[in-house]
Protein backbone atom coordinates (compact mmCIF):
# COMPACT_ATOMS: atom_id res chain seq x y z
CA UNK A 1 0.00 0.00 0.00
CA UNK A 2 0.98 3.55 -1.23
CA UNK A 3 1.10 6.96 0.78
CA UNK A 4 -1.12 7.92 -1.93
CA UNK A 5 -3.28 5.07 -1.51
CA UNK A 6 -3.33 5.97 2.55
CA UNK A 7 -4.28 9.09 1.77
CA UNK A 8 -7.12 8.13 -0.03
CA UNK A 9 -8.22 5.58 2.31
CA UNK A 10 -8.54 8.31 5.43
CA UNK A 11 -10.30 10.91 3.62
CA UNK A 12 -13.32 10.53 4.80
CA UNK A 13 -11.93 9.66 8.71
CA UNK A 14 -12.60 6.83 10.89
CA UNK A 15 -15.40 4.48 9.24
CA UNK A 16 -17.10 1.08 9.91
CA UNK A 17 -13.88 -0.50 8.38
CA UNK A 18 -11.23 1.83 9.32
CA UNK A 19 -9.46 2.92 12.58
CA UNK A 20 -6.66 5.16 13.23
CA UNK A 21 -4.05 4.96 15.76
CA UNK A 22 -1.53 7.35 16.36
CA UNK A 23 1.07 4.55 18.16
CA UNK A 24 1.39 1.22 18.67
CA UNK A 25 0.81 2.26 22.39
CA UNK A 26 -2.59 1.38 21.67
CA UNK A 27 -2.57 -1.84 20.43
CA UNK A 28 -4.49 -3.43 23.17
CA UNK A 29 -7.34 -1.36 22.17
CA UNK A 30 -6.35 -1.83 18.23
CA UNK A 31 -6.91 -5.63 18.52
CA UNK A 32 -10.33 -5.07 20.07
CA UNK A 33 -11.00 -3.40 17.06
CA UNK A 34 -9.31 -6.02 14.96
CA UNK A 35 -11.36 -8.89 16.39
CA UNK A 36 -14.24 -6.60 15.66
CA UNK A 37 -13.55 -6.37 12.25
CA UNK A 38 -12.91 -9.72 11.62
CA UNK A 39 -16.51 -10.52 13.31
CA UNK A 40 -17.96 -7.68 11.18
CA UNK A 41 -17.55 -6.07 7.35
CA UNK A 42 -13.63 -6.58 7.63
CA UNK A 43 -11.40 -3.30 7.63
CA UNK A 44 -8.03 -1.86 8.46
CA UNK A 45 -6.23 -0.77 11.36
CA UNK A 46 -3.35 2.20 10.45
CA UNK A 47 -1.04 3.30 13.30
CA UNK A 48 1.08 6.52 13.01
CA UNK A 49 -2.09 8.88 11.50
CA UNK A 50 -4.01 11.15 14.25
CA UNK A 51 -7.28 10.50 14.25
CA UNK A 52 -8.71 13.90 14.78
CA UNK A 53 -6.62 16.12 12.56
CA UNK A 54 -5.73 12.84 10.07
CA UNK A 55 -2.54 14.30 9.97
CA UNK A 56 0.35 11.28 8.95
CA UNK A 57 3.10 11.56 11.45
CA UNK A 58 4.25 7.75 11.52
CA UNK A 59 6.58 5.99 14.21
CA UNK A 60 10.02 4.51 14.58
CA UNK A 61 9.41 0.66 13.77
CA UNK A 62 11.84 -1.43 15.57
CA UNK A 63 12.43 -5.40 16.36
CA UNK A 64 10.93 -4.54 19.48
CA UNK A 65 7.67 -2.72 17.92
CA UNK A 66 7.67 -5.81 15.65
CA UNK A 67 7.38 -8.06 18.49
CA UNK A 68 4.79 -6.48 20.46
CA UNK A 69 2.57 -6.53 17.49
CA UNK A 70 2.92 -10.21 16.90
CA UNK A 71 2.23 -10.78 20.60
CA UNK A 72 -1.00 -8.75 20.51
CA UNK A 73 -2.07 -10.65 17.42
CA UNK A 74 -1.80 -13.92 19.00
CA UNK A 75 -4.27 -12.78 21.73
CA UNK A 76 -7.13 -13.07 18.83
CA UNK A 77 -8.54 -16.78 18.68
CA UNK A 78 -8.91 -18.68 16.38
CA UNK A 79 -5.53 -17.77 15.27
CA UNK A 80 -5.16 -16.03 12.11
CA UNK A 81 -2.35 -15.37 9.95
CA UNK A 82 -1.84 -11.13 9.46
CA UNK A 83 1.28 -9.74 8.19
CA UNK A 84 1.69 -6.27 8.56
CA UNK A 85 2.64 -3.42 6.23
CA UNK A 86 5.14 -0.69 6.89
CA UNK A 87 5.27 1.77 4.83
CA UNK A 88 8.01 4.77 4.74
CA UNK A 89 6.35 8.15 5.67
CA UNK A 90 8.00 10.67 2.89
CA UNK A 91 10.79 13.38 4.60
CA UNK A 92 10.17 11.94 8.07
CA UNK A 93 13.50 11.00 9.11
CA UNK A 94 12.79 6.97 8.79
CA UNK A 95 9.13 7.28 10.15
CA UNK A 96 6.68 4.57 9.05
CA UNK A 97 2.88 3.77 8.94
CA UNK A 98 2.14 0.68 10.20
CA UNK A 99 -1.36 -0.83 7.84
CA UNK A 100 -3.13 -4.36 9.29
CA UNK A 101 -5.77 -5.38 6.87
CA UNK A 102 -8.72 -7.84 8.53
CA UNK A 103 -10.83 -10.33 6.21
CA UNK A 104 -14.83 -10.12 7.11
CA UNK A 105 -16.41 -13.01 8.86
CA UNK A 106 -18.52 -15.48 6.88
CA UNK A 107 -21.39 -17.41 7.99
CA UNK A 108 -19.94 -20.70 9.14
CA UNK A 109 -17.15 -19.07 10.41
CA UNK A 110 -16.25 -19.53 14.25
CA UNK A 111 -16.66 -16.26 15.77
CA UNK A 112 -13.61 -14.61 16.69
CA UNK A 113 -12.69 -13.45 20.15
CA UNK A 114 -9.98 -11.25 21.80
CA UNK A 115 -8.35 -11.98 25.30
CA UNK A 116 -11.88 -14.29 25.37
CA UNK A 117 -14.06 -11.89 24.73
CA UNK A 118 -15.67 -11.57 21.07
CA UNK A 119 -16.44 -8.11 19.19
CA UNK A 120 -18.75 -6.60 16.62
CA UNK A 121 -18.23 -3.26 14.94
CA UNK A 122 -21.31 -0.64 14.94
CA UNK A 123 -20.29 2.51 12.13
CA UNK A 124 -16.83 3.56 13.88
CA UNK A 125 -17.51 2.16 17.46
CA UNK A 126 -16.31 -1.34 18.32
CA UNK A 127 -18.92 -3.10 21.08
CA UNK A 128 -19.05 -6.28 23.09
CA UNK A 129 -20.69 -8.83 20.68
CA UNK A 130 -24.15 -9.72 22.98
CA UNK A 131 -24.21 -12.98 24.30
CA UNK A 132 -27.29 -14.18 22.32
CA UNK A 133 -25.33 -13.43 18.80
CA UNK A 134 -22.17 -14.84 20.18
CA UNK A 135 -23.73 -18.18 20.68
CA UNK A 136 -25.86 -18.02 17.46
CA UNK A 137 -22.82 -17.95 15.49
CA UNK A 138 -21.18 -20.70 17.15
CA UNK A 139 -24.24 -23.04 16.35
CA UNK A 140 -23.67 -21.80 12.81
CA UNK A 141 -19.62 -23.31 13.13
CA UNK A 142 -20.69 -26.06 14.69
CA UNK A 143 -24.79 -27.48 14.40
CA UNK A 144 -24.90 -30.73 14.81
CA UNK A 145 -23.39 -29.47 18.75
CA UNK A 146 -25.49 -26.82 19.25
CA UNK A 147 -29.09 -27.13 17.14
CA UNK A 148 -31.85 -27.18 19.72
CA UNK A 149 -34.03 -28.46 17.12
CA UNK A 150 -31.76 -31.74 16.94
CA UNK A 151 -32.13 -32.27 20.66
CA UNK A 152 -34.11 -35.08 22.19
CA UNK A 153 -37.25 -33.71 22.95
CA UNK A 154 -37.67 -34.32 27.00
CA UNK A 155 -41.20 -36.14 27.94
CA UNK A 156 -42.20 -36.40 24.52
CA UNK A 157 -42.70 -40.01 22.94
CA UNK A 158 -43.84 -40.97 19.22
CA UNK A 159 -47.54 -41.65 20.65
CA UNK A 160 -47.82 -37.69 21.74
CA UNK A 161 -47.12 -36.25 18.29
CA UNK A 162 -50.55 -35.64 15.80
CA UNK A 163 -51.01 -38.28 13.47
CA UNK A 164 -53.51 -36.34 11.19
CA UNK A 165 -51.18 -33.51 11.27
CA UNK A 166 -48.12 -35.60 9.89
CA UNK A 167 -50.26 -37.31 7.39
CA UNK A 168 -51.76 -33.83 6.01
CA UNK A 169 -48.19 -32.96 6.03
CA UNK A 170 -46.82 -35.90 3.81
CA UNK A 171 -49.81 -35.83 1.40
CA UNK A 172 -48.97 -32.18 0.68
CA UNK A 173 -45.24 -33.25 0.43
CA UNK A 174 -46.33 -36.03 -1.88
CA UNK A 175 -49.02 -33.71 -4.21
CA UNK A 176 -46.32 -30.94 -4.22
CA UNK A 177 -44.12 -33.07 -5.66
CA UNK A 178 -41.28 -32.67 -2.43
CA UNK A 179 -41.87 -36.25 -1.15
CA UNK A 180 -42.25 -39.52 -2.98
CA UNK A 181 -45.45 -41.13 -3.44
CA UNK A 182 -44.13 -44.23 -1.26
CA UNK A 183 -44.33 -41.78 1.74
CA UNK A 184 -48.00 -42.14 1.75
CA UNK A 185 -48.03 -46.20 2.76
CA UNK A 186 -44.88 -45.69 4.64
CA UNK A 187 -45.00 -46.02 8.78
CA UNK A 188 -44.71 -42.41 9.90
CA UNK A 189 -41.65 -42.84 11.71
CA UNK A 190 -39.88 -43.25 8.79
CA UNK A 191 -40.98 -40.58 6.86
CA UNK A 192 -39.95 -38.77 10.68
CA UNK A 193 -36.77 -40.21 10.00
CA UNK A 194 -36.24 -39.06 6.40
CA UNK A 195 -37.01 -35.51 7.80
CA UNK A 196 -34.30 -35.56 10.65
CA UNK A 197 -37.32 -35.35 12.95
CA UNK A 198 -36.29 -38.60 15.42
CA UNK A 199 -33.05 -38.88 17.93
CA UNK A 200 -32.66 -42.26 18.77
CA UNK A 201 -35.90 -43.92 17.97
CA UNK A 202 -37.69 -40.68 19.70
CA UNK A 203 -38.83 -37.37 18.85
CA UNK A 204 -36.78 -34.19 18.75
CA UNK A 205 -37.21 -30.50 19.46
CA UNK A 206 -38.64 -30.27 15.85
CA UNK A 207 -40.61 -32.65 16.00
CA UNK A 208 -42.13 -31.18 18.94
CA UNK A 209 -42.71 -27.73 17.08
CA UNK A 210 -44.30 -29.57 14.04
CA UNK A 211 -46.28 -32.07 15.44
CA UNK A 212 -46.88 -32.21 19.32
CA UNK A 213 -50.49 -32.70 20.95
CA UNK A 214 -49.55 -30.91 23.70
CA UNK A 215 -46.99 -28.49 24.58
CA UNK A 216 -47.08 -27.80 28.00
CA UNK A 217 -43.47 -28.17 28.55
CA UNK A 218 -43.16 -25.82 25.60
CA UNK A 219 -44.25 -22.69 26.69
CA UNK A 220 -42.73 -20.76 24.04
CA UNK A 221 -44.73 -22.56 21.31
CA UNK A 222 -47.45 -20.28 21.65
CA UNK A 223 -48.41 -16.86 19.72
CA UNK A 224 -49.89 -13.62 21.02
CA UNK A 225 -52.89 -12.08 19.09
CA UNK A 226 -53.89 -8.68 19.83
CA UNK A 227 -56.69 -6.38 17.84
CA UNK A 228 -55.76 -2.46 19.34
CA UNK A 229 -58.32 -0.03 19.16
CA UNK A 230 -56.17 3.21 17.55
CA UNK A 231 -52.84 3.19 16.72
CA UNK A 232 -50.92 1.86 20.13
CA UNK A 233 -51.21 -0.34 22.56
CA UNK A 234 -53.30 1.80 25.41
CA UNK A 235 -56.77 -0.56 24.90
CA UNK A 236 -57.34 -4.04 23.63
CA UNK A 237 -60.10 -4.91 21.83
CA UNK A 238 -59.27 -8.48 21.37
CA UNK A 239 -56.58 -10.04 23.23
CA UNK A 240 -55.77 -13.80 23.03
CA UNK A 241 -52.76 -16.32 23.71
CA UNK A 242 -52.64 -19.27 21.50
CA UNK A 243 -50.70 -22.67 22.24
CA UNK A 244 -50.03 -25.59 20.20
CA UNK A 245 -47.42 -26.95 17.48
CA UNK A 246 -46.70 -24.86 13.97
CA UNK A 247 -49.88 -25.58 12.29
CA UNK A 248 -52.02 -25.27 15.13
CA UNK A 249 -50.61 -21.63 15.51
CA UNK A 250 -50.33 -20.79 12.14
CA UNK A 251 -54.69 -21.70 11.93
CA UNK A 252 -55.21 -19.46 15.10
CA UNK A 253 -53.29 -16.48 13.44
CA UNK A 254 -54.79 -16.67 10.11
CA UNK A 255 -58.53 -16.74 11.35
CA UNK A 256 -57.72 -14.01 13.42
CA UNK A 257 -56.27 -11.88 10.62
CA UNK A 258 -60.03 -13.00 8.82
CA UNK A 259 -61.85 -12.20 12.02
CA UNK A 260 -59.87 -8.33 12.13
CA UNK A 261 -58.96 -7.06 8.90
CA UNK A 262 -61.79 -5.64 6.20
CA UNK A 263 -63.06 -8.02 3.23
CA UNK A 264 -64.37 -6.92 0.42
CA UNK A 265 -65.58 -8.77 -2.34
CA UNK A 266 -66.38 -8.42 -6.61
CA UNK A 267 -68.24 -10.51 -8.74
CA UNK A 268 -66.29 -12.47 -11.07
CA UNK A 269 -68.79 -14.26 -13.82
CA UNK A 270 -71.07 -16.44 -11.48
CA UNK A 271 -68.24 -16.59 -8.78
CA UNK A 272 -67.84 -13.95 -5.69
CA UNK A 273 -64.04 -13.35 -5.33
CA UNK A 274 -62.95 -11.86 -2.08
CA UNK A 275 -60.11 -10.90 -0.81
CA UNK A 276 -58.74 -9.17 2.47
CA UNK A 277 -57.44 -5.56 2.56
CA UNK A 278 -54.13 -7.26 3.23
CA UNK A 279 -53.33 -9.89 0.87
CA UNK A 280 -53.61 -13.16 2.71
CA UNK A 281 -50.94 -14.72 0.34
CA UNK A 282 -48.38 -11.95 2.32
CA UNK A 283 -49.70 -12.79 5.71
CA UNK A 284 -49.14 -16.13 5.71
CA UNK A 285 -46.14 -16.09 4.34
CA UNK A 286 -44.97 -13.38 6.86
CA UNK A 287 -46.26 -15.86 9.39
CA UNK A 288 -45.29 -18.64 8.34
CA UNK A 289 -41.24 -17.13 8.13
CA UNK A 290 -42.06 -16.05 11.37
CA UNK A 291 -42.67 -19.36 13.15
CA UNK A 292 -40.56 -21.18 10.99
CA UNK A 293 -37.53 -18.79 11.60
CA UNK A 294 -37.90 -17.42 15.08
CA UNK A 295 -35.68 -19.10 18.28
CA UNK A 296 -37.13 -21.55 19.93
CA UNK A 297 -34.69 -22.09 22.49
CA UNK A 298 -35.72 -19.42 24.63
CA UNK A 299 -38.67 -20.86 26.38
CA UNK A 300 -39.55 -17.34 27.77
CA UNK A 301 -40.17 -15.19 24.29
CA UNK A 302 -42.80 -15.80 21.76
CA UNK A 303 -44.22 -15.25 18.27
CA UNK A 304 -46.86 -12.15 18.30
CA UNK A 305 -49.50 -10.91 16.07
CA UNK A 306 -50.37 -7.41 16.26
CA UNK A 307 -53.48 -5.66 14.59
CA UNK A 308 -53.75 -2.07 14.74
CA UNK A 309 -56.03 0.61 13.07
CA UNK A 310 -53.44 1.89 10.64
CA UNK A 311 -51.51 -1.78 10.65
CA UNK A 312 -50.47 -5.26 11.28
CA UNK A 313 -47.44 -6.34 13.14
CA UNK A 314 -46.17 -9.73 13.12
CA UNK A 315 -42.80 -10.18 15.69
CA UNK A 316 -40.67 -13.36 16.40
CA UNK A 317 -38.28 -13.89 18.55
CA UNK A 318 -34.47 -13.87 17.05
CA UNK A 319 -32.72 -11.73 14.36
CA UNK A 320 -31.83 -11.46 10.65
CA UNK A 321 -29.00 -13.49 9.81
CA UNK A 322 -25.93 -11.39 9.59
CA UNK A 323 -25.58 -11.40 5.70
CA UNK A 324 -29.09 -9.27 5.82
CA UNK A 325 -30.37 -6.17 7.35
CA UNK A 326 -33.89 -4.16 7.10
CA UNK A 327 -32.53 -2.34 3.82
CA UNK A 328 -31.26 -5.30 1.59
CA UNK A 329 -34.04 -8.07 2.87
CA UNK A 330 -35.93 -7.42 -0.45
CA UNK A 331 -32.92 -7.74 -2.68
CA UNK A 332 -32.41 -11.16 -3.82
CA UNK A 333 -29.96 -13.38 -1.37
CA UNK A 334 -29.36 -16.92 -0.41
CA UNK A 335 -31.63 -18.91 2.15
CA UNK A 336 -30.61 -18.30 6.00
CA UNK A 337 -32.83 -20.44 8.30
CA UNK A 338 -32.69 -19.54 12.11
CA UNK A 339 -34.16 -23.81 12.16
CA UNK A 340 -32.71 -25.70 9.34
CA UNK A 341 -34.30 -28.71 10.24
CA UNK A 342 -37.85 -27.55 10.83
CA UNK A 343 -37.58 -25.31 7.49
CA UNK A 344 -36.32 -28.16 5.51
CA UNK A 345 -38.96 -29.93 6.97
CA UNK A 346 -41.37 -27.47 6.10
CA UNK A 347 -40.10 -27.04 2.72
CA UNK A 348 -40.71 -30.85 2.09
CA UNK A 349 -44.10 -30.18 3.43
CA UNK A 350 -44.41 -27.63 0.69
CA UNK A 351 -45.58 -24.42 3.65
CA UNK A 352 -41.25 -23.17 2.51
CA UNK A 353 -39.56 -22.20 -0.55
CA UNK A 354 -36.03 -22.46 -0.82
CA UNK A 355 -33.41 -19.65 -1.44
CA UNK A 356 -34.61 -16.87 0.42
CA UNK A 357 -37.86 -16.45 -1.70
CA UNK A 358 -40.60 -16.12 0.68
CA UNK A 359 -39.47 -12.10 1.27
CA UNK A 360 -39.90 -11.52 -2.15
CA UNK A 361 -43.19 -13.70 -2.57
CA UNK A 362 -44.51 -11.39 -0.27
CA UNK A 363 -43.47 -7.98 -2.25
CA UNK A 364 -45.01 -9.38 -5.13
CA UNK A 365 -48.23 -10.25 -3.79
CA UNK A 366 -48.60 -6.95 -2.15
CA UNK A 367 -47.62 -4.93 -5.45
CA UNK A 368 -50.17 -7.07 -7.28
CA UNK A 369 -53.19 -6.25 -4.88
CA UNK A 370 -51.84 -2.57 -4.97
CA UNK A 371 -50.69 -2.37 -1.25
CA UNK A 372 -47.81 -1.38 -0.06
CA UNK A 373 -44.89 -3.44 0.47
CA UNK A 374 -43.90 -4.25 4.61
CA UNK A 375 -41.09 -3.28 6.04
CA UNK A 376 -38.59 -4.95 8.64
CA UNK A 377 -37.01 -4.17 11.54
CA UNK A 378 -34.60 -6.10 13.39
CA UNK A 379 -33.43 -4.64 17.27
CA UNK A 380 -34.36 -5.71 21.25
CA UNK A 381 -34.30 -9.50 20.10
CA UNK A 382 -36.89 -9.53 17.57
CA UNK A 383 -37.53 -9.60 13.97
CA UNK A 384 -40.77 -7.26 12.92
CA UNK A 385 -42.62 -7.22 9.76
CA UNK A 386 -45.29 -4.36 9.51
CA UNK A 387 -47.92 -4.00 6.89
CA UNK A 388 -49.41 -1.06 6.38
CA UNK A 389 -53.00 -1.12 6.11
CA UNK A 390 -54.86 0.49 3.25
CA UNK A 391 -58.48 1.34 5.18
CA UNK A 392 -56.75 3.62 7.40
CA UNK A 393 -57.82 7.21 7.21
CA UNK A 394 -56.19 8.44 10.23
CA UNK A 395 -59.43 9.95 11.68
CA UNK A 396 -61.83 7.21 11.71
CA UNK A 397 -61.61 4.78 14.41
CA UNK A 398 -60.90 1.06 14.40
CA UNK A 399 -63.63 -1.73 11.95
CA UNK A 400 -63.56 -3.67 14.83
CA UNK A 401 -65.27 -0.79 17.26
CA UNK A 402 -67.99 -0.69 14.83
CA UNK A 403 -68.02 -4.38 14.93
CA UNK A 404 -69.13 -4.60 18.40
CA UNK A 405 -71.27 -2.07 17.73
CA UNK A 406 -73.50 -3.75 15.47
CA UNK A 407 -73.19 -7.00 18.11
CA UNK A 408 -74.72 -4.48 20.48
CA UNK A 409 -77.43 -3.32 18.20
CA UNK A 410 -78.05 -6.47 16.55
CA UNK A 411 -78.70 -8.45 20.22
CA UNK A 412 -80.96 -5.43 21.28
CA UNK A 413 -83.04 -4.41 18.28
CA UNK A 414 -84.04 -8.13 16.36
CA UNK A 415 -85.70 -5.77 13.45
CA UNK A 416 -82.43 -4.08 12.93
CA UNK A 417 -79.04 -4.85 11.42
CA UNK A 418 -75.36 -3.70 11.77
CA UNK A 419 -75.05 -3.26 7.86
CA UNK A 420 -76.06 -0.13 7.52
CA UNK A 421 -73.73 0.90 10.61
CA UNK A 422 -70.45 -0.44 10.07
CA UNK A 423 -70.80 -1.73 6.46
CA UNK A 424 -71.48 -5.23 4.99
CA UNK A 425 -67.31 -5.51 4.96
CA UNK A 426 -67.46 -5.92 9.08
CA UNK A 427 -70.29 -8.42 8.06
CA UNK A 428 -68.37 -10.47 5.50
CA UNK A 429 -65.44 -10.62 8.23
CA UNK A 430 -67.25 -12.80 11.32
CA UNK A 431 -68.95 -14.67 8.37
CA UNK A 432 -65.93 -15.66 6.51
CA UNK A 433 -64.30 -16.14 10.26
CA UNK A 434 -67.50 -18.17 11.21
CA UNK A 435 -66.75 -20.09 7.55
CA UNK A 436 -63.14 -21.09 8.53
CA UNK A 437 -64.35 -22.46 12.32
CA UNK A 438 -66.82 -24.68 10.75
CA UNK A 439 -64.35 -26.26 7.83
CA UNK A 440 -61.68 -26.98 11.23
CA UNK A 441 -64.39 -28.77 13.24
CA UNK A 442 -67.74 -29.23 11.21
CA UNK A 443 -69.14 -30.21 14.54
CA UNK A 444 -68.77 -27.11 16.07
CA UNK A 445 -71.92 -25.41 17.88
CA UNK A 446 -72.36 -22.01 17.65
CA UNK A 447 -72.04 -21.47 21.30
CA UNK A 448 -68.34 -22.54 20.73
CA UNK A 449 -67.74 -20.28 17.28
CA UNK A 450 -69.38 -17.51 19.46
CA UNK A 451 -66.99 -18.37 22.34
CA UNK A 452 -63.65 -18.32 19.74
CA UNK A 453 -64.42 -15.26 17.62
CA UNK A 454 -65.57 -13.52 20.69
CA UNK A 455 -69.17 -12.49 19.57
CA UNK A 456 -72.63 -12.83 20.87
CA UNK A 457 -74.68 -16.10 20.47
CA UNK A 458 -77.34 -14.12 18.78
CA UNK A 459 -74.87 -12.49 16.10
CA UNK A 460 -72.99 -15.80 15.66
CA UNK A 461 -76.91 -17.28 15.03
CA UNK A 462 -77.95 -14.48 12.55
CA UNK A 463 -74.98 -15.39 10.55
CA UNK A 464 -74.96 -18.67 9.97
CA UNK A 465 -78.51 -18.20 9.14
CA UNK A 466 -77.10 -15.68 6.46
CA UNK A 467 -74.53 -18.33 5.57
CA UNK A 468 -77.29 -20.94 4.85
CA UNK A 469 -79.72 -18.91 2.87
CA UNK A 470 -76.67 -17.65 0.41
CA UNK A 471 -75.88 -21.69 0.47
CA UNK A 472 -72.15 -21.26 2.13
CA UNK A 473 -73.21 -23.77 4.70
CA UNK A 474 -75.63 -26.26 3.81
CA UNK A 475 -77.11 -29.82 5.95
CA UNK A 476 -75.68 -33.00 4.97
CA UNK A 477 -78.26 -35.94 4.89
CA UNK A 478 -77.27 -36.76 8.38
CA UNK A 479 -77.88 -33.27 9.40
CA UNK A 480 -74.31 -32.08 10.26
CA UNK A 481 -73.31 -28.37 8.60
CA UNK A 482 -71.03 -28.06 6.36
CA UNK A 483 -69.36 -25.51 4.47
Amino acid sequence: MTIAEIQELIRRDETRTLELKKTTGELKDAMRTACAFLNTDGGFIIFGIAPASLKILGQDVTDATRREIAQALSGIEPAIDIKPEYVDVPESNGKQLIVLHFDRWNLGDRPFTYDSRPYLRTESTTRVMSRDMFESRLKAYKPMNFFWELQEAVGVELSDLDENRISDGIRAGVNGGRLNSSALNEPQINVLNKLKLIENGRPNNAAVVLFAQETHYYTQLKIRLARFAGINKNEFIDNQQVSGNFFDILDAAIAFCFKHLNLSGKIEGLRREEKLEIPIVALREAIINSLAHRDYENRGTSTGLAIYDDRVEIENPGRLPHELSPETILQSHDSFPYNPIIAQALYKMTYLENWGSGIRRIADSCREAGVEEPTYTNGKGFVTVCFKRPSYKGTQTSDQTSDQTSDQTSDQTSGQTSGQTSGQTSGQTLMDAILNELRKNPKISSKQISKTLSKSPTTIKKYISKLKETGKIVLSACGKRTA
